[in-house]
């Protein structure tokens, strides 16, 4: 494009004499127009554009294929270091792209609140709700509330989980505490594939919904909705897909760290629970949370010790652990939440309402949310047999 004077890529490569494998990778910047030693623009360097990509959605972000034919490119860092160098910059990108399903998640579930209040049809079980209409909005019926409800609960707990790792980002960056930087780099470490991966993979979901309680409109482009879907789409697998993230989270990150980081986080977590044990009325769900921490706990054992002989493991339980791990953290950030708005409503604040729908929308997660970690704990105990027995040539038998 000739919107600005010049355009820079971040490019991996490896040079002629590399070795195989990541370890032979380097990483260049390749810019379109050469530069001098003060910045002058210089001579167009031979990079061109081959193709334009035809994609399912982002169609306003135009992706595309890059010739580099007879290219110069200027090293970054050493030689085959380049991936090294790359994820000083793919940590941010990937909560970037977290937050990308976070927002679209919660666009979805504005319009789906819209529709729901205006749309009429049926009449409520319990009642009539609108006499002086043919029926009643939907969003009286109960599965059009328990779509709302799970996109609020993944919009809201979503986006404290995104706050949170925003401000590790900026005590990584500005903090002049040492200690507490290399605390916030572990806890950064261990969050940056779930903010990822639970982000966008719960975004599918709620950009889904968003559609569904459109009912037929929401097929239809005008709506919006089905863009968002298309859009959203994406995320999951840009900046490494959900697979990707979930074996960074168990193999490179829990299992290689003996844990320690996977406890760096609980303990943060088992300190809050035990902080508000005196709030009997949150009891419940503290308690909920610190059995989930012992499960979490346990269910890394029970992987690492399996993937000792058989490596295959890490890899079939690496997402339904990373799902797993996701619907716990956000359970925390929800128990918090739960116990700034009882607090609120107890100091007599103004906004009454916003502190009880916080409350009422944590019920919902715990009830119905948080649970799912029953399959996901039981998928993750069934081993890597069930995927791995099966011969290549068996998938075709239909």
């Amino acid at each position: 494009h000739d919107m600005s004077e010049n355009i820079v890529h971040i490019v991996i490569a490896r040079l002629p004499d590399a070795p195989s494998g990541t370890k032979g990778i380097s990483l260049f910047v390749v810019p379109k127009f050469h530069a001098g030693l003060d910045g002058e623009k210089l001579d167009r360097n031979q990079v061109s554009c081959g193709s334009i990509e035809h994609k399912m959605g982002i169609k306003a972000s135009a992706s595309c294929v890059i010739n580099f034919d007879g290219a110069k490119g200027y090293l970054v860092g050493t030689e085959n270091r380049g991936l090294n160098c790359m994820f000083t910059f793919m940590n941010s990108a990937r909560i970037g792209t977290g937050l990308e399903g976070l927002a679209a998640s919660d666009a979805a579930f504005q319009g789906a609140l819209a529709y729901a209040k205006d749309r009429l049809q049926f009449r409520s079980m319990s009642g009539v709700k609108n006499p002086n209409g043919p029926a009643d909005p939907i969003i009286n019926h109960p599965d059009v509330r328990r779509m709302l409800l799970t996109q609020k609960a993944f919009a809201e707990g979503n986006r404290a989980l995104a706050v949170y790792a925003m401000q590790l980002v900026d005590v990584t960056h500005a903090s002049q505490d040492e200690e507490a930087k290399e605390l916030a780099e572990a806890k950064l470490a261990f969050l940056t594939p779930i903010v990822k991966a639970f982000l966008t993979e719960t975004a599918q979901e709620v950009t889904s919904y968003g559609m569904q309680v459109f009912g037929g409109h929401g097929f239809i482009a005008e709506w919006g909705m089905e863009q968002l879907a298309r859009d959203t789409r994406i995320c999951t697998m840009y900046e490494g897909t959900t697979g990707i993230q979930a074996l960074d989270l168990l193999a490179r990150k829990v299992a290689g760290s003996r844990g320690k980081l996977l406890s760096v986080f609980t303990d943060e977590v088992k300190e809050y629970c035990l902080s508000i044990r005196g709030k009997s009325q949150f009891n419940e769900w503290s308690n909920s949370l610190d059995k989930h921490v012992h499960e979490w706990h346990q269910k890394t054992e029970d992987i690492m010790q399996r993937a000792a002989s058989n490596p295959e493991e890490l890899g079939a339980a690496s997402v339904d652990y990373l799902m797993y791990s996701g619907y716990v953290v956000v359970g925390y950030f929800w128990l918090k939440m739960a116990v700034v708005a009882q607090q609120k409503i107890d100091d007599g604040t103004d906004d009454e309402e916003f502190y009880k729908a916080k409350l009422h929308t944590a019920k919902f997660y715990f009830d119905r949310l948080l649970v799912r970690t029953r399959s996901l704990a039981l998928s993750m105990d069934s081993g890597a047999s069930n995927l791995m027995s099966i011969e290549e040539e068996q998938f075709n038998i239909v």
